[in-house]
């Protein structure tokens, strides 16, 4: 331990992990010196901070919590380490990803092993194509044509030019970073490296660290793309075939030691284990290496991303390369760092400096979209203006319900939440797909669905393609919100509100039967069709939430419309209509749905005790709900970890239970003078133990009126 005392403003560099059992572990090792442990300089931040020196540089190490990975604890890491430490001028994510072999964009043979000789060897096609091996380490840098990490999970699909990457891109870290990594490059090509002698001398001071040496290449192997691990071996031997005829043969390398490549590396929220998939990305993308934390620095954190590569992100992905390959990232990251100029690096600006900047901005930006949205909202009332008395009636007459009013009461959504939808490749294929498509998302109650739905319609699908227009209706189990002649109404009004031009297709119906439209379903659904056939028509998004809570006639009547819409379906040379509808799996709805299933996506979940996401998920909606309730009633982070440790060892959870189970303890605490010493009564165990808590703070004259409600909330 280093004597001198130092404060949060004295450490420049933020190094950032995933992993605490082998990143941290590695991280630690290549410390020059270590600092003590600093006290809190935020009460709202819970994160622990490893501090100590490389070369010229105060270093701090952040590792994301035990058993928790992807892009939303990235993003919160990074949040609470540059409030903390205001002096950071850029940052390092450094840890393991899965490689992308060298031979993943050329052709491969059906029968037989690969030979290494098969490719075009010549010494041009051989630069452009990295020979990947484990242990190898991949460092994120953008070209003219490509960047430097890409979201790959995040687009959009338009017509005619296919998929389309929507997402962020990683902030550049300084020109000084960028300039050691080329002084690196220039180094290396003439066979100066520092890795092997950082890798020996940190398995000779610290002997216990064994299991961080190289494995050795005969664990090195690379299975054909088209060939899946072995189900319920946990070996990979067996994989092998005879003779090898299921590996890949390479040429054997003349040492171990790691070669550094440069290039894209891919980031999403779920690991990348299909070397089908990882091929196509790669090519697609010019992806070197896939990670999952990336993503959640991208567009505020300068930094610079350095991947050890553990596996090759296909169906045989084990563990025994991992320690391995977080050393060698980490030794790395600190050769960078050993040839950057202290001096230089204190002349930067903090990134807290560059963010306020960033927001200046922003702040800008925002301001140019929302002129553009008044010149939209312009340009649609005058619209309206010239629509004649006949056809501002005819739109009138199918407002007959507060619908806004049903999807706004819903909680908006956690990110990172409801992943199990927006991740699969059934919604992917759903959205992708450029002609009229049905989906059908049905989940165990607890599961979300209906913020599922609200999340598209508010955020996901504007965000993802701002020029789809969207229409939505939430069935609730009532007399205003169970019928299929309310959601027709409703879908129909803002239909014509985004597209007043499309009410000539209405018009004829309402003059013959004015008012009376607005219970003829099947009138309704022929000017819904008839619209969508008119040639001014828009690619359209339609999102039925809670089919179950509709009345059984009605439910039945709109999956056969349903059904006979996507029996019509082809339209892939005009503009689209796509139909999304979520429910619980009742057979009924099931055995509706049958008849259809094989021709359109569906997605079921069950909750949370079947489902390790859905529980992964609860528990990440605890985090934010408890770091808003802490920062609200100010409590000390000990409090908040004693809260979050007792709502995720409960059993039995859904969101429902949550919330009621949250505002339990808001209530309890919030009174109270000094809630860090608050004794918390026991949390409910479900949702009716909780209800009981609200009915025991209903004055007695109320009781029996929310005790009916609430049976029907229950009921329903």
């Amino acid at each position: 331990m280093a004597g001198q005392q130092y404060a949060h403003e004295d450490y420049t560099i933020g190094w950032i992990c995933a992993l605490p059992k082998t990143e941290l572990v590695a991280a630690a090792a290549m410390l020059d010196e270590e600092h003590p442990v600093l006290p809190a300089a935020d009460p709202h931040d819970a994160n622990s901070y490893l501090l100590g020196r490389i070369g010229d540089h105060n270093v701090v190490i952040a590792c994301l919590p035990a058993e928790t990975t992807g892009k939303v604890s990235a993003a919160t890491i990074a949040t609470d380490l540059i409030r903390s430490f205001p002096s950071i001028r850029f940052g390092l994510m450094v840890g393991i990803g899965g490689g992308v072999p060298y031979y993943a964009s050329q052709r491969q043979d059906t029968g037989g092993g690969i030979e290494e000789g098969d490719l075009d060897d010549s010494e041009d096609e051989m630069e452009e194509i990295p020979d990947i091996r484990l242990g190898d380490v991949v460092v994120s840098l953008h070209t003219k044509t490509t960047e430097a990490v890409v979201q790959y999970d995040f687009g959009k699909s338009l017509q005619a030019k296919g998929f389309v990457h929507a997402g962020g891109r990683l902030n550049k870290p300084p020109n000084i970073v960028l300039n050691a990594v080329a002084r690196l490059q220039a180094n290396h090509a003439r066979g100066h490296h520092k890795i092997p002698e950082l890798l020996s001398k940190m398995l000779a001071e610290n002997p216990a660290m064994a299991k961080f040496q190289h494995p050795g290449t005969r664990k090195d192997r690379l299975f054909r793309a088209d060939f899946f691990h072995l189900e319920g071996q946990k070996s990979c031997k067996a994989c092998c075939g005879l003779d090898n005829a299921n590996v890949v043969k390479r040429t054997d390398r003349t040492d171990t030691a790691p070669k550094i490549h440069y290039g894209t590396i891919g980031s999403a929220d779920q690991v990348m284990k299909d070397a089908i998939l990882r091929d196509q990305w790669a090519l697609k993308k010019s992806i070197l290496c896939f990670e999952m934390e990336a993503a959640g620095l991208m567009d505020s954190f300068p930094c610079l991303v350095i991947r050890g590569i553990c596996d090759y992100a296909d169906s045989h992905k084990n563990k025994v390369w991992q320690p391995y390959a977080a050393a060698t990232a980490a030794a790395y990251a600190k050769e960078l760092l050993l040839v950057i100029p202290g001096q230089g690096v204190t002349k930067l600006s903090t990134i807290k400096q560059l963010l306020h900047l960033s927001d200046q901005i922003g702040a800008i930006d925002s301001r140019l979209k929302e002129a553009f949205k008044q010149r939209e909202t312009h340009h649609h009332n005058q619209v309206m203006r010239y629509l004649t008395e006949d056809q501002r009636r005819c739109h009138q007459v199918f407002k007959t319900s507060t619908y806004e009013r049903f999807k706004n009461i819903n909680p908006n959504r956690v990110e990172g939440t409801c992943e199990w939808a927006l991740r699969s490749p059934e919604y992917l294929r759903w959205w992708n797909a450029i002609r009229n498509d049905l989906l059908w998302i049905s989940a165990d109650p607890g599961c979300g669905k209906s913020v599922l739905a609200k999340s598209l319609i508010d955020e996901v699908f504007p965000l993802s393609d701002s020029n789809v227009f969207i229409l939505y209706f939430f069935f609730k189990d009532n007399d205003e919100q169970n019928n299929l002649a309310t959601a027709l109404c409703a879908v129909l009004h803002q239909l014509f509100s985004l597209q007043p031009q499309l009410l000539r297709q209405a018009l004829p119906f309402w003059e013959r039967n004015k008012e009376k439209i607005q219970n003829e379903v099947d009138d309704m659904w022929r000017i819904f069709m008839a619209a969508m056939s008119d040639p001014a028509f828009r690619n359209t998004i339609c999102v039925f939430d809670a089919l179950d809570e509709c009345r059984d006639h009605d439910q039945k009547l709109l999956i056969e419309k349903l059904g006979d819409f996507n029996n019509r379906r082809p339209a892939g040379q005009g503009n689209w209509l796509k139909f999304l509808v979520t429910s619980r799996p009742y057979d009924d709805i099931q055995d509706r749905f049958r008849p259809l299933t094989e021709r359109f996506p569906q997605i079921h979940l069950r909750g949370e005790e079947e489902n390790d996401q859905i529980h992964e998920e609860i528990n990440l909606v605890v985090r934010v709900k408890l770091a808003e309730l802490g920062k609200d009633l100010r409590l000390r982070a000990d409090t908040q970890e004693r809260l979050e440790r007792e709502l995720c060892e409960m059993k039995h959870r859904t969101y429902l239970w949550l919330y009621l189970a949250i505002d339990d303890i808001r209530r309890t605490l919030k009174n109270s003078l000094r809630p860090d010493h608050e004794t918390i009564p026991p949390l409910p165990k479900n949702v009716p133990e909780a209800y009981e808590r609200i009915l025991d703070r209903v004055p007695s004259d109320e009781k029996t009126k929310v005790e009916t409600i609430l049976r029907i909330i229950v009921g329903a």
